[in-house]
C-alpha cells in the first residue's frame, strides 16, 4: 500500500542531498571537532561552514550568534531558561496560550519556581489578541516575551516584527524570542532587517528536511543569557558537549536547499494545500478551516469536522495509508482537547474532530487526489455511528448539541467517580 505522507508539520523525511553531505561523517571524518591533530580539522572546518550558510540565511550578523542544540525543545528550553539566569531581578515572563509545549510547560514550570507568567490569548480564527499582549508587558519587570512564528496545530502566522518592535518601545531591556520551529525554511526570516528585535530564535532540523536530533538557537550578540548546559568549552562555552558534526552539517545543507527554491516551494505548496482545502470543505458538510481568516503557513490545513472524533478519523485514514494529526490531543479515557483549539474557542462540538494535514515539497498531485478520495468517506462512515448526525439528511439531528452536551456531563461524571467492582 502506497504512503501518503501528510504530516510534515510533525516530521519531515530526511533530502537525500542531506544524507549524502552527512555520510563522510559518520565513516571517513569521524574526529573530534575540538582535537588539537591534523585531522580533526575537517570536521571543525563543517561545523564552521554550517554556522556560517545558517547565519547568512536567517540574517544573522556574525556566525557566532548560531548556537547548535540537540532539537527546538533544547533551543526553547536553554532560550527561556537561560534568560531567567541571566537576569534574576526581573520575574514577570509574557507568552501566548497556543505556544508548543517546549514553550507552555517552560513557562507553567518557571511560574511554579515563582515567576509570574501571562499567557495572552487568541480570537477564534488564532490571531494574537494584540491589546492584551500590549497590556501585558510590564517596563521594568517583564524579563522576557516568547511568541512562537507560526503555530504547529493551524499554521496561523503571528505578526513577529511588529511584535518585537513594539516590546523594544516598550521597554529596551526586555528580550524578545521566537519560536521559529514551523517557519525556518518556509518564510524569510532577516534578522538584521525586519526581525532586528528579536533577541533570539529557535527552530529544529527535522522540520526542513534535516534528522531529527540537531536543532538550533540564534541569539543575538549582546544579549544577557546564560548557559544552562555545563561542562567543556563547545559552542563558544554556551553549550558543553561534543559537537555532532553530522547532523550540524546535515542541517546546513538542509537549509541551503530549502532556501534555494523556497518561494517557488510555497507557491506550488500553496496550491496544493488551496485545492485539497476546496475539495474537502465541498464534500463534507458541517466543516469548517481553522484559522482560515488568518495569514497562515501555505503548506498547513486545519479542518473542524463537526460531530466526528479526531482519533477515528485517524485510525481509518492510517488503514488507507494517509498519515495525517489530529489537532485534539484526546486520549483514551480523557476529554481534553487541544490547547490550542480549546484557546481559539473552537465548538466543543468540532474541537474533538479537528484534523491537520500538512504539505511539504515532495508532497504531489497524486496524494492529494488520495486523500481527497478517502477522507470524506472517513468522516461520512464515522458520522453514520454518531447518534448526533442524521444520516438521512446527511446534517446534524436538530437536538445534537443538547444530546452531546448531555452525553459528555455523563461522561466527566463517570471518569471523576470512584471505581466500580468489575
Amino acid at each position: 500500500m502506497r504512503i501518503v505522507y501528510a504530516d510534515n508539520n510533525a516530521t519531515t523525511p530526511v533530502a537525500p542531498e542531506v544524507v549524502e553531505a552527512m555520510a563522510p561523517f559518520f565513516t571517513e571524518a569521524y574526529f573530534n571537532p575540538s582535537s588539537m591533530y591534523e585531522a580533526a580539522r575537517g570536521p571543525a572546518a563543517a561545523i564552521a561552514a554550517a554556522r556560517a550558510s545558517i547565519a547568512r540565511h536567517l540574517g544573522a550578523a556574525r556566525p557566532e550568534e548560531i548556537l547548535f542544540t540537540s532539537c527546538a525543545t533544547e533551543s526553547n528550553n536553554a532560550a527561556l531558561v537561560g534568560a531567567v539566569r541571566a537576569n534574576p531581578e526581573r520575574r514577570h515572563i509574557v507568552t501566548t496560550a497556543v505556544e508548543h509545549p517546549a514553550v507552555l510547560e517552560v513557562a507553567k514550570e518557571l511560574a511554579r519556581q515563582g515567576l509570574e507568567v501571562t499567557f495572552v490569548g487568541v480570537d477564534r480564527h488564532g490571531r494574537l489578541d494584540t491589546t492584551a499582549f500590549v497590556r501585558a508587558l510590564r517596563p521594568g519587570q517583564t524579563l522576557i516575551v516568547s511568541v512562537m512564528h507560526a503555530n504547529n496545530e493551524t499554521g496561523v502566522i503571528f505578526p513577529i516584527a511588529e511584535l518585537a518592535r513594539i516590546v523594544k518601545e516598550t521597554d529596551p531591556q526586555i528580550l524578545f524570542h521566537t519560536d521559529a520551529t514551523q517557519t525556518a525554511g518556509k518564510l524569510p526570516i532577516d534578522l538584521s532587517g525586519e526581525l532586528q528585535h528579536v533577541d533570539m530564535l529557535s527552530f529544529s532540523g527535522h522540520k526542513l528536511h534535516a534528522p531529527k536530533g540537531i536543532g538550533a538557537l540564534y541569539i543575538r550578540r549582546g544579549t544577557p543569557w546564560h548557559s544552562f548546559l555545563i561542562g567543556g568549552h563547545q559552542e563558544g562555552n554556551r553549550r558543553a558537549g561534543t559537537e555532532n558534526v553530522a547532523f550540524i552539517v546535515g542541517l546546513g545543507r538542509a537549509l541551503d536547499l530549502v532556501m534555494a527554491t523556497r518561494e517557488e516551494d510555497e507557491r506550488r505548496i500553496a496550491g496544493l494545500r488551496d485545492r485539497l482545502e476546496k475539495e474537502l470543505t465541498a464534500r463534507i458538510p458541517s466543516v469548517e478551516v481553522n484559522g482560515w481568516e488568518a495569514p497562515r503557513l501555505a503548506n498547513t490545513l486545519n479542518l473542524a469536522c463537526h460531530f466526528v472524533e479526531g482519533e477515528g478519523m485517524l485510525y481509518q485514514l492510517a488503514a488507507a495509508g494517509i498519515c495525517a494529526s489530529s489537532g485534539s490531543a484526546c486520549t483514551s479515557g480523557s476529554l481534553e482537547p487541544s490547547h490550542v483549539l480549546r484557546a481559539m474557542g473552537v465548538p466543543f462540538t468540532a474541537v474533538h474532530g479537528s484534523i491537520r494535514f500538512s504539505l511539504s515539497r515532495y508532497t504531489t498531485d497524486e496524494d492529494i487526489d488520495r486523500i481527497v478520495e478517502v477522507f470524506p468517506t472517513v468522516v461520512a462512515n464515522l458520522r453514520r455511528l454518531s447518534p448526533y448526525w442524521d444520516a438521512k439528511l446527511d446534517k446534524p439531528r436538530p437536538d445534537a448539541e443538547v444530546l452531546l452536551t448531555q452525553a459528555l456531563e455523563e461522561r466527566r461524571q463517570r471518569l471523576s467517580g470512584p471505581l466500580q467492582p468489575s
